[in-house]
């Protein structure tokens, strides 16, 4: 699979990230370093604790991270999840919903970024 191939599959921006990075071989390296970013991790860990700061703060890490590598469904994901848990607003029954959309995007960027190591 190519890095082109790749963003295809996740539905990202790879004009917009190649107008960026310049190279694939650039882009491909940044993806890799995805794989081993905490702040999905962190996202869950503190949305299971019902830390709304952490919780926050892990959400709009994962929004910029995206925005950078133009991985355009979780960017738009996590963004109105940031948005959502911005000013410790309380939990309802919407924010599940919103962690839902952001862990099938993830789930499904994190897949594809893998076919492309494979």
């Amino acid at each position: 699979m190519t890095v082109k191939e790749c963003y295809d599959n996740i539905g990202a921006d790879y004009e917009d990230v190649l107008g960026r990075l310049r190279k694939d071989e650039r882009i491909q390296k940044f993806l890799l370093k995805f794989l081993d970013d905490k702040s999905y991790e962190l996202l869950c860990n503190s949305m299971d604790a019902g830390d709304m700061n952490e919780a926050f703060r892990a959400a709009h890490t994962l929004k910029g991270v995206c925005q950078n590598l133009s991985l355009t469904p979780l960017y738009r994901s996590s963004s109105v999840l940031a948005d959502r848990l911005r000013d410790g607003q309380e939990y309802g029954e919407d924010v599940a919903v919103l962690v839902e959309q952001v862990e099938k995007d993830y789930t499904h960027m994190m897949g594809c970024i893998k076919q492309l190591v494979e």
